[in-house]
Formats: C-alpha cells, structure tokens, sequence
C-alpha cells in the first residue's frame, strides 16, 4: 500500500483549470487574503512548516494561493487515518495531499517536490478557543530530521483567519460532562477510552448557522532556515531542539504580526463582513 501511494504522490500533476480558479476566487471575494513575506520563498523546494487551524480549514485557504499567486504545488502532509479507505485517498493524492510517513516525505523530498506540514497535526487542529494561534507541538521533531536528512529549505509561514471561522458553543475537554456529551456517550460516539484532548469543540459559525464567518485571512512567511549543511548527518539533540526552536520563533513572529495587521485592518471592512463575522 506504501509503494503504492508512493508512486502515486510522485505522478501526481500541478492542479490547473476550473476548479483551480473557483477555488481561488471563492478565496478572494470570501476571506480576502492577504500574503507577506512571499518575497523570502525561496527558489528551490521547500518543506513549508506552519500553524495548524481549527479544524484544519487552513487547506482551503492556502492552497489556491499557493497556486495561483507563488507558483507553488506543496505536498500537504495528512493523518494516515484520511487514507485508510482507497477511493478517498486516490482524490486526495491527486489533489496533492499525501500521507504523513517518513518514507513518502523521503521520496518526494528525492524527486525535489515542495512539502507542507502543520507539525501539531489533529491535536492542533481541536484546540480550545484559549489556545488559538499558538502552537502545540509537543516535542515533536520529525520534521527537522527529514529536511536535514535532505538538506532541504524549512520555509516557516504564520496563518491568521481560519481560527475564527467558528465560534465554540462547548470546548471539546467540556463535551463529556454536557448533556450533549452524554447523549453522544449513550449512543456510543464517546467513551472512557476518549481522550479529551483530540475532542473537538462545538463549532457555531457565522449568525448561528454552520457556514464559517468570513474572516479576512493573512497568511505571512518568515525567513527560509537552510539545513543543506547537515545534509545526511544525523542530528544531536541539542541541534534538533535549536532548529524547531527557529522554526517555531519564526512562525510565532509571524502570528503575532498578522494579528496586529488584522487589528489595524478592521476598520476597513464592509459593514456586511463585521456583521457576517460577529
């Protein structure tokens, strides 16, 4: 199965067309990104290393930016779990998103293909409002060991707006003790093996329906961190732990620049957006 999807990753084409462009102009006139630091990308591929959003609603934003305005067809990163059924993971593949295995990141880092990945993964992607735009890593380090393995190009980036989409009518480590969550308990979709901490909130989005608000988005790149120095070298300890702090610097940089913009930007909205948004 590993080969297989492997080899599918590697054949998969640069998106173009329709559905491309849709995408892009829903993107604009909904969420009207905003991209900074885009002149920092470098030329050579990239592992792209960001924040990851609630319910990781990032994709939809970024990807048709990424096309359509850098130029640039990053492999995102996935739970294995979003492929464990073949007909979902064959779409998903030839839209470019690829399983989060050190073999399939080997392999497309061999064919010198750009990468995306939100090291926090689901658990980043559930969190509760007090945590919004804050990474939650852990101490993972995977990431840094591939790209130098490589040598490749870390190119941190910050994403501020798809965290707002929704609201949190209940936090997800909250969701056992409500009544919802002994309903869901009683029909079985909760038990005392759940964790609590990969519940996902209770999302209300824009004037109480299940649409997201139209947040404006801003989406900004820090300074590329260039590992070809320790190219097939293992790493110690001490340098892993140095690397993922740049990265994770960078990326706090970013976040908090792009809530100031943000902050700065409100008054400019149409009446229509603030109210679409509260």
């Amino acid at each position: 199965m590993l080969e297989r999807h492997i080899k599918q990753a590697l054949a998969a084409k640069v998106p173009s067309g329709l559905n491309v462009e849709i995408a892009y102009q829903i993107v604009k006139r909904v969420f009207n990104p905003r991209v900074a630091g885009a002149q920092n990308i470098p030329k050579e591929p990239c592992l792209f290393v960001g924040n990851h959003s609630l319910f990781a609603l990032d994709g939809a934003i970024i990807r048709p930016i990424f096309l359509k305005e850098l130029q640039r067809f990053p492999r995102a990163m996935g739970d294995k779990f979003l492929f464990s059924i073949q007909r979902v993971a064959d779409i998903l593949v030839k839209h470019g998103v690829v399983m989060g295995h050190p073999e399939v990141c080997s392999a497309l880092m061999d064919d010198r293909q750009d990468l995306l990945l939100f090291p926090g993964g689901a658990y980043e992607s559930v969190k509760p409002k007090s945590k919004l735009y804050e990474l939650q890593w852990k101490e993972r380090y995977g990431f840094v060991k591939l790209a130098a393995t490589h040598g490749y190009t870390i190119m941190p980036f910050g994403l501020v707006g798809p965290d707002d989409f929704y609201g949190h009518l209940t936090e997800g480590q909250d969701l056992p003790d409500s009544a919802l969550g002994k309903l869901l308990t009683h029909i079985g979709l909760l038990n005392d093996d759940t964790r609590s901490d990969i519940v996902p909130p209770i999302p209300i989005g824009s004037l109480g329906t299940p649409l997201p608000k139209p947040q404006r988005c801003y989406l900004g790149f820090g300074k590329p961190i260039n590992l070809s120095q320790h190219k097939g070298k293992a790493l110690s300890k001490k340098t892993l732990q140095s690397v993922r702090t740049q990265v994770a610097q960078q990326i706090d940089t970013q976040l908090a620049e792009l809530l100031l913009t943000r902050e700065q930007d409100k008054g400019k909205d149409s009446l229509l957006r603030r109210l679409l948004t509260l």
